[in-house]
């Protein structure tokens, strides 16, 4: 009797907990919010199913309406369970010294950025030791529409998240260079996904070029972003390129330590 209850409870729990990651991996395919009926439809549950496990998910934080709404996006509670899992300790110490030899060897600083929503949030840097350079912290957000990381990022989204996206996105000019039209930037990233990289050619600040290599999945996917940032006068962008199978070396590495890889 008792191997039959604890039975059940273990059917019910697996399935009350399939049935929320279902939902958050519903939320996480689509860039916009989405409603009850839509979640009902993306994941066949019927909808006063969807409706308790929603309440559940927004009672911890991990879901959360959409200002002015009642869609749904993630939480943030969820997102930091999301930056502190590609940050825990023992991958951030061994991330660390993959870019603390990245920098070493470059003489330029490095860092790692995953796509959080319409922005770029860097997981992890390392900087140079000029007197020259732009500082920043592991856990900045930084526009995507005209830095490398974040271009190589909206790159390789699917084709219906990217076409969400994109439109959604302040295409702010900070410099002549930067993209500020969505037929501009489409076009960018189609260039992108066809050579394997990125470039901010004084996009974002006038005098500073970067570079970005993808991060992938075991299964190919591109989940974060591994990019080297310098001013022109110092490494031109010709002069970077040439560094770019040393980032794919370093990104290869990382892929291992925060994806199995």
């Amino acid at each position: 009797m008792i191997d039959m209850e604890e039975n059940e409870r273990t059917r019910t729990t697996g399935s009350a907990l399939e049935k929320a990651v279902g939902i958050l991996e519903a939320l996480g395919e689509h860039v916009r919010a989405l409603s009850l009926s839509e979640l009902a439809e993306l994941t066949t549950m019927p909808k006063q199913t969807v409706h308790r496990v929603v309440r559940q998910l927004e009672e911890l934080g991990l879901i959360a309406r959409e200002t002015g709404s009642d869609r749904f996006i993630f939480g943030a509670r969820l997102r930091q369970i999301g930056v502190s899992a590609l940050s825990a300790p023992r991958q951030s110490l061994a991330t660390r010294q993959i870019l603390t030899e990245l920098v070493a060897e470059i003489g330029e600083t490095c860092n790692i950025g995953v796509l959080d929503g319409e922005q770029v949030l860097y997981v992890d840097r390392v900087e140079c030791h000029w007197p020259l350079r732009v500082q920043l912290r592991p856990g900045s957000r930084v526009p995507s529409h005209c830095t490398a990381i974040g271009k190589l990022l909206l790159a390789h989204l699917p084709g219906a998240q990217r076409r969400e996206l994109l439109p959604r996105l302040e295409l702010a000019a900070f410099t002549r260079n930067t993209l500020v039209t969505v037929p501009d930037l489409e076009a960018a990233l189609a260039t992108i996904r066809g050579q394997g990289y990125a470039i901010n050619q004084e996009e974002d600040s006038l005098g500073l070029n970067a570079m970005a290599v993808p991060v992938r999945d075991a299964s190919g996917k591109v989940l974060a972003a591994l990019a080297v940032h310098a001013p022109t006068a110092r490494l031109p962008l010709d002069e970077m390129l040439a560094r770019r199978p040393l980032l794919e070396a370093a990104a290869g590495k990382v892929a291992e330590i925060l994806f199995g890889a």
